[in-house]
C-alpha cells in the first residue's frame, strides 16, 4: 500500500512539473514574437512614402571622394522627391553639394543634415554646431533619406517660397534666384553657385529624366574659375571656413597661407577643395 502511494505521489509531481514547463515555454514564446513584429514609433510616424527600388539602394550612407560619387549616390533620391513634390531634381541636388560638401561636411557626417536645415520648431534629435553663431542647433537624422525628405517638406511647406512652384518644373535658373529672393540664403551669389554646380554636372538632365523630356547628350566643359570671398571686420579663417564649408586647413591650402593671419579686404579663394564646381 505505501508503495503504490509513493508510485502515485511521484507521477503526480512529474505531471505538475511537465505542465509548468509547457506553460512556461509558451508565455517565452508569446514574448519573442511580440517584440518581433513589434515597430518603433519614430518608424512608423516618420518613413517616407513608398519608393522605388533605385531609390532604396541610394539610402544607404557612405564617405564620398569625389562629388561625382556623390551626385550618382543620391540623384535617384532628389528624382524621387521630384516626382513627390514638384521641386527639381537638379534644385535638391545642387543644394545638396553646396551644404554638404558633397556629403564630406562636418554637420552631414554627424547629423545626416545633408541641408543645413536649422532646429526651428523640430521636436527630434539635434546637435549644435558652429555657423553663423557657435554652437547653433541643427536637426540630426536617423538616415540621409529624411534629410531630403525634410528638405521637400520645409520648401512645400512655407509659403514665402509658394511661388517657386508656379515656375516650369525644369527652369533651375528660376529656382535659384528664387530660393535666395524668398530668404533661403543670405549669401548673394548663392544662385551663381547652385547654377554652376547644375551646369557642371549636367543636373538638368536628371528633371529632363523625370518630365519625359529628351536628354542632353552633352556635359559643360568643367568650370576652373574660383569664388572669392573679400574678408570683413571681425572676421576669422575659422568663420569663412564655417561658413563655405571649408576646414581652416583648407582654406590656407586654397590660398597658400602659411598661418591665421588675414586682413581686412583680403580675397580668399573659398571653393572646397572636393572639386571647384
Amino acid at each position: 500500500m505505501i508503495k503504490k502511494i509513493g508510485v502515485v505521489l511521484l507521477l503526480s509531481t512529474l505531471l505538475v512539473g511537465c505542465g509548468g514547463s509547457k506553460r512556461a515555454a509558451k508565455r517565452k514564446v508569446s514574448v519573442r514574437s511580440s517584440r518581433a513584429v513589434e515597430m518603433p514609433r519614430s518608424d512608423r510616424n516618420t518613413a517616407p512614402a513608398e519608393t522605388s527600388r533605385e531609390t532604396e539602394k541610394a539610402y544607404e550612407y557612405a564617405p564620398f571622394n569625389k562629388v561625382e560619387d556623390y551626385i550618382e549616390h543620391f540623384a535617384p533620391i532628389a528624382k524621387e522627391e521630384m516626382r513627390l513634390y514638384k521641386i527639381p531634381a537638379s534644385i535638391t541636388m545642387a543644394q545638396a553639394v553646396l551644404e554638404s560638401g558633397a556629403g564630406n561636411g562636418n554637420l552631414t557626417k554627424k547629423a545626416n543634415n545633408h541641408f543645413g536645415i536649422k532646429c526651428h520648431n523640430w521636436t527630434g534629435a539635434v546637435v549644435y554646431h558652429d555657423d553663423d553663431e557657435k554652437g547653433e542647433c541643427f536637426r540630426k537624422y536617423r538616415d540621409p533619406k529624411y534629410s531630403f525628405r525634410d528638405h521637400s517638406l520645409f520648401l512645400t511647406g512655407r509659403s514665402r517660397y509658394a511661388d517657386l512652384f508656379d515656375l516650369d518644373p525644369d527652369d533651375y535658373k528660376g529656382w535659384a534666384k528664387g530660393l535666395r529672393k524668398a530668404g533661403y540664403a543670405t549669401d548673394r551669389k548663392y544662385p551663381e553657385k547652385l547654377i554652376a554646380i547644375i551646369e557642371r554636372y549636367a543636373m538638368y538632365n536628371y528633371d529632363a529624366e523625370v518630365l519625359g523630356n529628351k536628354v542632353k547628350e552633352y556635359k559643360p566643359e568643367p568650370n576652373d574659375k574660383v569664388v572669392l570671398h573679400t574678408v570683413k571686420k571681425g572676421e576669422t579663417l575659422y568663420s569663412i571656413s564655417r561658413r563655405y564649408n571649408l576646414t581652416v586647413d583648407e582654406l590656407k591650402k586654397n590660398n597658400g597661407l602659411r598661418d591665421n593671419t588675414i586682413s581686412i579686404g583680403q580675397q580668399l579663394n573659398v571653393i572646397p577643395q572636393y572639386n571647384g564646381f
